[in-house]
């Protein structure tokens, strides 16, 4: 006898050939409403058996270790920095120097200016003598009541009359838009050398006498008119947070 089709098992056959889909739709529709909250459960599930062990766990406290010691040893650092600043605002307060924070600078001005956050009201004026932690920095250009500016020795044009102790030469110290001036002599032979300290004149007037200034990285003997050096300045002007300006 032949095998009858019966309607229901069609009718599961045919439904039977959807489930996949059905199971796919309800997969999507649960992902999307758990915002991927099952599948992050099942790889956790699936991953542990390789995640880290005991070796792996030691790595990471010796990291966690070096971490807090690296941070305290900046704090400590930035805490000898705070007390040196102290320091020097309270000799400062007695010797006509009056300390101030750098509070502003310009990106494409970096070798040009600074702007200080005190101003004419604490007695800073233009053409004061700017000085930073071991040397000159430049001079003030302009103030206001509140604030003041600063032009830079690295300054483009900038130019400063200075003086060589060793070979007790004057020279002209001038800025080029780098970390860098430029010293110029008027003499073809002025007798200087690399390491050569570099300072403000005894003889000056516009700035305090004898005030460091730099030290001479490299001569250029071939140059015309006269002899050229590079000069690095001792008081970093990238490096300046805080500085001194001496009042006339």
């Amino acid at each position: 006898m032949a095998p009858t089709l019966r309607p229901g098992n069609s009718r599961w056959r045919g439904l039977g050939q959807f489930t996949p889909w059905l199971l796919l739709l309800a997969g999507l529709v649960l992902v999307r409403f758990s915002k991927g909250a099952g599948f992050a459960d099942a790889y956790a599930l699936l991953s542990r058996p390789f995640w880290p062990g005991s070796a792996q766990r030691e790595w990471i406290v010796a990291a966690s270790d070096l971490e807090q010691k690296s941070r305290l040893s900046l704090l400590e650092q930035d805490n000898q920095r705070l007390r040196g600043l102290l320091a020097l605002q309270e000799a400062g307060a007695a010797e006509g120097v009056v300390s101030a924070a750098v509070i502003a600078r310009r990106p494409r001005g970096w070798w040009q200016q600074l702007e200080l956050g005190k101003g004419a009201l604490q007695g800073i004026a233009v053409n004061d003598a700017v000085l930073g932690p071991g040397g000159l920095l430049g001079r003030v250009s302009s103030t206001t009541p509140a604030t003041a500016r600063v032009k830079l020795l690295t300054s483009p044009g900038h130019e400063i009359g200075v003086w060589l102790p060793r070979s007790r030469r004057h020279g002209l110290l001038v800025g080029l838009g780098s970390s860098r001036p430029q010293l110029r002599f008027i003499d073809r032979d002025p007798d200087v050398r690399p390491g050569d300290l570099v300072s403000t004149s005894p003889a000056s007037t516009l700035l305090p006498p004898n005030i460091p200034v730099g030290v001479v990285q490299a001569v250029d003997e071939q140059a015309a008119p006269a002899t050229t050096a590079v000069v690095q300045l001792i008081a970093a002007p990238e490096a300046i947070d805080w500085v001194q300006v001496k009042t006339r």
